[in-house]
């Protein structure tokens, strides 16, 4: 397995735990070990020569690049010997820029199968920078095996030059613990919260959201705003505007399973995504989802007006208060979305995914 280190390859790698696979992680940034992943054989901390002194290396470098070959490793160099070395079966890619491309050539040299997870904006955002879309094209035709987390990015890929077997579409870091996440549920005649995702950056737009909410302000006195995640770009407008609300830069993973369990509405915003994972939470733990629909993927799960609302332009302030007052003037829509959602989410539980997963494996000749 090829990845970066991060809480989605995290997530998938747990449904390998109990397989009877040998399975090695080569980090493709060379960080230090994950205790978490006490099952894999990890190869880490591969790229710097010198033990000592990393952060000054990256600083330096990062001025003068031309000095990377004296402070750090080839990484093509360094996995072609693991190759040697391991001798695997198969090598799976997650995410296409980060664990694709500086492997392709030793990939092309190589007869192992290879797999590449497709994840978020990986295909859709990336497509449209020519850098990146040379990437891509001169990668997805050497792929194998495709996993994606929306029905979008199959297609997507097929036209970029993909040509080998799907294993299916799946969450990007797997199935949800839907028993678990109920422990989590406030009954939604009791929930008062308007939860937003506070990204805004490259691909988040949570800044159009809190104009939208501004305009409404009248209509909130009853609910109360609460923005995970946030942004610098975030708390600086919401400082300069004097905005209401509760305004959170980092909590854990439980603490925002604990609000998507409080919260009456959700809202995600951007300008590029797959299947959104924090959508599929908030879905599964009852808030009612409001989320952008970058190229389709979101339609995929939601019916607008039905199950949540779609924003069909990230950037309209306006389009996006009439979606929150629509929302909260419809009290019985809600009521029946929670029921809608919380059937929909039984096909997201961890363990049936895990097992669709292992079954997605087995289809590949070694």
């Amino acid at each position: 397995m090829v990845s970066m280190n991060s809480i989605h390859f995290r997530r998938w790698s747990e449904q390998l735990r109990d397989s009877k696979h040998e399975i090695h992680w080569f980090d493709v940034n060379g960080g230090p070990e994950n205790k978490q992943l006490d099952f894999v054989t990890q190869h880490v901390n591969w790229k710097y020569r010198l033990k000592k002194g990393h952060y000054f290396f990256k600083k330096v470098t990062s001025k003068l690049p031309f000095l990377k070959p004296i402070f750090e490793r080839d990484i093509e160099k360094v996995f072609r010997k693991k190759i040697k070395e391991i001798q695997p079966d198969v090598v799976h890619s997650f995410a296409l820029y980060v664990s694709c491309t500086p492997i392709l050539q030793v990939m092309k040299q190589s007869k192992i199968p290879w797999i590449y997870s497709s994840w978020g904006s990986d295909l859709f955002y990336f497509k449209e920078v020519p850098r990146y879309r040379r990437d891509i094209e001169a990668v997805l035709p050497e792929i194998d095996y495709l996993f994606t987390d929306c029905l979008r990015d199959q297609e997507l890929a097929k036209s970029l030059g993909f040509s080998g077997e799907s294993l299916g579409v799946f969450p990007g870091g797997g199935g949800f613990p839907i028993e678990k996440l109920k422990q989590y549920h406030t009954p939604i005649s009791d929930r008062k919260i308007i939860l937003v995702k506070g990204y805004q950056g490259r691909s988040g737009r949570a800044i159009p959201v809190l104009k939208a909410l501004k305009t409404l302000e009248s209509n909130l006195v009853n609910f109360e705003i609460v923005v995970f995640g946030c942004s610098p770009e975030v708390i600086e407008y919401k400082d300069e505007n004097n905005l209401k609300g509760i305004f959170h830069k980092k909590l854990s993973h439980d603490e925002v399973l604990k609000l998507m369990g409080a919260a009456l509405v959700y809202v995600g915003n951007s300008n590029s995504d797959g299947m959104p994972n924090t959508l599929l939470e908030a879905m599964c733990l009852g808030a009612f989802p409001i989320q952008s629909n970058p190229g389709g993927a979101t339609a995929e799960v939601i019916t607008d007006g039905i199950n949540g609302y779609l924003i069909s332009d990230c950037e309209d302030v306006d389009e996006i208060s009439d979606i929150i007052q629509r929302t909260i003037s419809n009290l019985e829509m809600i009521a029946k979305s929670f029921e809608i959602n919380q059937n929909l989410c039984k096909q997201w539980d961890r363990m049936e995914i895990q097992q669709k997963v292992m079954q997605s494996y087995s289809k590949i000749s070694v």
